[in-house]
């Protein structure tokens, strides 16, 4: 048993009384300890726990940079019947209160959306569950060579022809989008771009009847299409047919602009006043303002 596993079990060991002459062997065990870790990095005595018959682990504060609430751990030992004690082993671990990295996880299960970034290559499993065997050609053996001399080969269409085909239809790949892998991508986009997203529930109207929709090949068009309104939060994005946003091609269809009506009095044209009118209220402001000054 090693010292990590036997650290993991100490509530266990502890019940257990240590045997008399390992449990006094602290000087023994200091110096072991001593000899392993730099200089002034081991601390005062902690503790002893027994592992065993005859068999004890004292530990020792640690004041190694970096490690804190770690703590020196060594072992000692003696045989059966005999009085001399012997280290076994001493090895720097985890107290209590020790500062510990998070738990490893594998990089397929730290890896999120958006993390890949310029060179960075994602590697794709040979089982992965999104993905099944396509229709490349090569599944079919080649013809043997004896059998095409000795009986002429069947008129048929261009295999360069097939192969263009082919390559407009999806055919020719390795690996193509299993009915898994097609139904999670559906479910993603329903999730950022479906009907029940806050834009779409205040929405006027749906994507199905856009004008910037955009349809997609293959069996999720009758689910999905993709945007093509610049000013749209959805922008290049595949979206739900029930998703919608205010900038729907037929939300508020502006008016042309039309000439603005001609006004009730021309004034472009003559002067609504005749000249008369104007020079008799002229007179007659000026015959007032005469008769206050000599009042």
């Amino acid at each position: 048993m090693s010292a990590a596993t036997r650290s993991a079990t100490s509530g266990a060991r502890s019940r257990r009384a240590p045997d008399k002459l390992c449990a006094e062997a602290v000087e023994l065990a200091r110096a072991a300890v001593e000899e392993a870790a730099d200089p002034g990095t081991v601390g005062e005595w902690i503790e002893a726990v027994a592992d065993g018959d005859r068999v004890v682990t004292h530990f020792f504060e640690a004041y190694e940079p970096g490690y804190r609430g770690w703590r020196w751990a060594v072992t000692v030992a003696r045989a059966s019947r005999a009085k001399k004690v012997t280290v076994d082993e001493s090895v720097l671990l985890p107290g209590p209160e020790a500062l510990l990295a998070p738990e490893w996880v594998p990089w397929s299960e730290r890896l999120r959306p958006g993390d890949m970034g310029p060179g960075d290559l994602l590697p794709t499993e040979a089982g992965d569950l999104r993905l099944e065997p396509g229709f490349s050609g090569e599944e079919e053996p080649p013809p043997n060579s004896l059998i095409a001399q000795e009986e002429p080969e069947e008129p048929g269409p261009d295999r360069a022809v097939i192969g263009a085909v082919g390559g407009e239809l999806g055919m020719g790949r390795a690996r193509v989008l299993s009915r898994f892998g097609l139904l999670a991508a559906a479910d993603r986009w329903e999730e950022s771009h479906g009907p029940n997203t806050v834009m779409a529930q205040s929405a006027p109207a749906n994507c199905v009847s856009c004008g910037f929709l955009v349809p997609i090949a293959g069996s999720l068009r009758q689910a999905f299409g993709i945007c093509a309104n610049e000013f749209s939060p959805a922008d290049g994005h595949v979206v739900s047919l029930e998703y919608g946003c205010g900038g729907h091609s037929e939300a508020a269809v502006m008016p042309r602009a039309t000439q603005p009506p001609p006004p009730v009095i021309d004034e472009t044209r003559a002067d609504p006043f005749s000249l008369a009118e104007g020079r008799a209220g002229t007179e007659s402001r000026t015959d007032t303002a005469e008769d206050t000054r000599q009042a």
